[in-house]
């Protein structure tokens, strides 16, 4: 990603939260709260007032599908690319700082009090961009026989540990004793599925860092 489309999509993630705020702040102070507290949708009336709230939320879902689909491009297009290249792909390492976007997977508990949604506990898989921290730090990088064997061997390991945790949930929350009701224990796997997931992306960029500067290190010391 060019540095001044990366800019960008950083500003728009700044003015959609800005835009979230203000007007959270307009429902509380003058339109009753709506839509910031939970309420019930059952017997819910459409006002004027509930639309900077309503296009606010729009809005910010839609920013984060625009991050999925990028997010979905790269990883399609870093698939294509690396056979046939000789060097990684160069990325900012200041890319990475999009893993605190995860941090918004926790808005599941506020819509969930609203009306039972938990969809934006998908969002935790945002953790996982925190892995272009390191893979910015590789960029251009020669992709020798040494470190494609590197690359399999990290993406084996954070693969197996991502399948461990995955496995370990569907093992203790499929007992259904643990949870209170169905809804948490589907919830908690929910988390659980895509915290694994992101420790998968993460962990496979910066094992690959690890190993591939391990190396490096016992080299320049022999």
């Amino acid at each position: 990603m060019k540095k001044r489309k990366f800019v960008a999509v950083v500003l728009a993630g700044v003015v959609c939260l800005a835009l979230m705020l203000a007007s959270s702040w307009y429902s509380v102070t003058f339109n009753e709260s709506r839509l910031v507290v939970p309420m019930n949708f059952s017997e819910y009336v459409f006002r004027i007032q509930d639309l900077p709230m309503i296009c606010s939320i729009s809005l910010f879902c839609l920013y984060f599908l625009y991050l999925s689909v990028l997010l979905i491009k790269g990883i399609i297009k870093n698939q294509i690319n690396q056979p046939n290249g000789r060097y990684t792909r160069k990325i900012n390492p200041k890319l990475g700082y999009l893993g605190f976007l995860g941090l918004t997977g926790f808005l599941g508990f506020w819509t969930y009090s609203i009306d039972k949604t938990f969809f934006p506990f998908l969002f935790f898989i945002f953790f996982g961009f925190f892995g272009f921290f390191y893979e910015g730090k590789m960029s251009g990088t020669l992709m020798d026989e040494m470190y494609r064997e590197n690359q399999l061997k990290a993406s084996a390991k954070a693969n197996r540990i991502s399948l461990a945790i995955i496995f370990l949930a569907l093992i203790i929350l499929g007992q259904g004793r643990i949870m209170v009701s169905l809804d948490f224990t589907l919830i908690a796997f929910v988390i659980a599925v895509t915290l694994a997931i992101a420790l998968s992306l993460f962990l496979s960029q910066y094992l690959l860092y690890c190993y591939d500067h391990s190396e490096q290190d016992a080299e320049s010391g022999e």
